[in-house]
Parts: C-alpha cells; sequence; structure tokens
C-alpha cells in the first residue's frame, strides 16, 4: 500500500512537470492568415526570435478571415493549458481576450495593436495610429498638391471598425489638410481583406473621381489598389510596413509600425518576468515604433526633393514636439 501511494505520488508530481514544461510554450494567433499580412509575419517573426533566444517553443495558430472564429479559436488555445503566454494583434482582441480571461484567468495575453487597461491577465501596446496616418495624410496631400487638380485625397479600408473610424481617417484627413485645408478624402470600404479584384474595382472608381493618391489598408487585398494604380499612372500610400519594393514609383509613402521590435521587446520582457500585465501603453514616433520611411531609395527616386523636404519637416515635428 505504502509503495502504491509512494507511485501514485511520483506520478502526480510527474504530470505536473510535463504540465509546466507545456506551459512554457507561447502561441501566436493570426486573426486571419499570414501569406500576404506583413504585419502578422513581422509579430511571429518577433515572438520566434525571443523564443529562440530562451530556448522557448512557439507555435503560430492561423484563425482565417471569419471573425465569428476568432474567439472560439482563442478560447480552444486557453482551454489547452500549453501557452503560458499567447500573443496576438488586432484591435478586436482585447475585448475577446477579457472575456476568455475570465474563464481561464490563469492565462496570459501580449496583445499589439489593441488596447485594454486593468485586466490582469492582458497587457496591451497601442501603436499611435493619429502620427501614423497624420503622416500617411500629409505625403498624400503633398503629392497631390505639387500634381495640381483635385483636392481630394482616398482611403480604401478592408473594413469599419472603431479605429478606422475614430482615429485612422481623421488623421488621414488632418494630414492632409495640413498641407492645404480645402483637402476631402472620398473614404471606400472593400468588406473584406483578401478580394484584390474588388479592391482595384473600386480603387479605379476613386481615381476617376479625382483622388490622385490612395491610401490602402486592406490586407492582401492592397495588391488590387498597386496594380490599379500603376496602370492609371496614380499613386498610393502604404501603411504598416515598408510598401516602396511592392511597386517602386507607385507607392510614394510608407509610414509604418514596428511591429517585428515590439512583439520580439515584449516577448522577451515576458520571458524575463517583467511585462507589466494590467498595463496599456501607447507608443509612438518618439518611441521607435512608428516611422515614416524616409531613406528608401524607392522613396528617394519617387518623390521629388521639394515634397521629400517638407515631409521630413512634419516628421520632425513629431519627433521634437
Amino acid at each position: 500500500m505504502k509503495k502504491l501511494r509512494i507511485f501514485i505520488l511520483f506520478a502526480v508530481l510527474l504530470m505536473g512537470c510535463k504540465a509546466e514544461k507545456q506551459a512554457t510554450a507561447i502561441g501566436v494567433f493570426v486573426p486571419g492568415v499570414m501569406a500576404g499580412s506583413p504585419i502578422y509575419e513581422m509579430m511571429a517573426q518577433g515572438v520566434q526570435k525571443a523564443g529562440a533566444e530562451k530556448n522557448i517553443s512557439v507555435t503560430v495558430v492561423e484563425a482565417g478571415y471569419n471573425q465569428a472564429e476568432w474567439e472560439p479559436s482563442l478560447t480552444s488555445m486557453s482551454a489547452s493549458g500549453k501557452y503560458a503566454l499567447i500573443v496576438s494583434s488586432n484591435p478586436s482582441l482585447p475585448a475577446i481576450a477579457a472575456s476568455i480571461s475570465a474563464k481561464f484567468p490563469k492565462q496570459k495575453f501580449l496583445l499589439l495593436d489593441g488596447e485594454l487597461d486593468g485586466n490582469p491577465a492582458v497587457y496591451t501596446l497601442r501603436y499611435d495610429q493619429r502620427e501614423q496616418f497624420f503622416m500617411a495624410g500629409s505625403i498624400a496631400g503633398l503629392v497631390t498638391a505639387e500634381r495640381g487638380g483635385e483636392k481630394k485625397v482616398g482611403l480604401l479600408a478592408g473594413q469599419e471598425y472603431p479605429a478606422m473610424n475614430e482615429t485612422i481617417l481623421p488623421a488621414y484627413l488632418e494630414g492632409a489638410r495640413a498641407i492645404d485645408s480645402d483637402f476631402s478624402v472620398d473614404f471606400r470600404v472593400l468588406g473584406n481583406w483578401f478580394d484584390a479584384g474588388k479592391a482595384a474595382e473600386i480603387a479605379i472608381d476613386m481615381f476617376n473621381r479625382g483622388s490622385y493618391v490612395v491610401l490602402c489598408v486592406a490586407g492582401g487585398a492592397n495588391e488590387g489598389v498597386v496594380q490599379a494604380a500603376a496602370e492609371r499612372g496614380v499613386k498610393v500610400v502604404w501603411a504598416d510596413t515598408n510598401g516602396y519594393d511592392v511597386r517602386p514609383g507607385v507607392v510614394v509613402g510608407s509610414s509604418v509600425v514596428h511591429q517585428d521590435k515590439a512583439a520580439y521587446e515584449k516577448t522577451r520582457l515576458f520571458l524575463e518576468g517583467g511585462l507589466p500585465f494590467g498595463r496599456a501603453e501607447t507608443v509612438g514616433v518618439k518611441d521607435g515604433y512608428v516611422e515614416f520611411v524616409r531613406d528608401d531609395s524607392n522613396y528617394i527616386n519617387a518623390v521629388s526633393e521639394a515634397v521629400r523636404a517638407k515631409q521630413t519637416e512634419i516628421v520632425e515635428g513629431l519627433l521634437n514636439r
């Protein structure tokens, strides 16, 4: 009987050790797919780099474009008990994580590009999208104004969501109006993040209606906007990643966030026991996480010296304020 008790105790301890070992893994939850989504690729790369340095396994889960499936998929990851930390990126994720953390309070979340304050299981890092898209709007306004003609810029979004309507669109218009107060924005919504053909059709209509420069925030569908712009001799502003080499001469601005840097640094901070769960932080140009790329040769070749000089003044103004 004594031997049996010792065996059971040993088995329980062994199971506990295995569970603890499993729980040191990190999960990357992609609310979409990796292919054609550089922002998610950068997130995964940053987490994987931190994991490799600390010899921690990293698993990437792609949840697809159907938002109704995101919460069940993330719940399944949390219920598995495999992940000491789940990393994701999307403005919709904080609310989903808050719901899941009520059921699985031990599960920790690192969420980029979102905001949730006060939940002890969640840390969020939000990029200052006002700064990011103000710079996108200013370059669109400068390129348009130099060409002459109608004072209109375009913005094609994959979908409408609070950050788009409340921050991105107003900041983009503010940036254009910093160049000329008469600018307006032709704002269109694709309805998904992947239909490049439909995006091209919408972009063509935008170009036909007077938008010489269009900012595309439509995920994998951005390629349709770029293709339409190339065929018609008009211009595109890229967001989140450096897009100048997507179509040199067509892409005249790249207003980026350094998602790989954020994912790496904050994941490493977690592995070192220092990630401040319960906090919501916002980072911008001064912090080195938001940038307008000015040193790319494709930008220098695509945009006049006068426009580049004015855009530099605007960017430096954000850095020095």
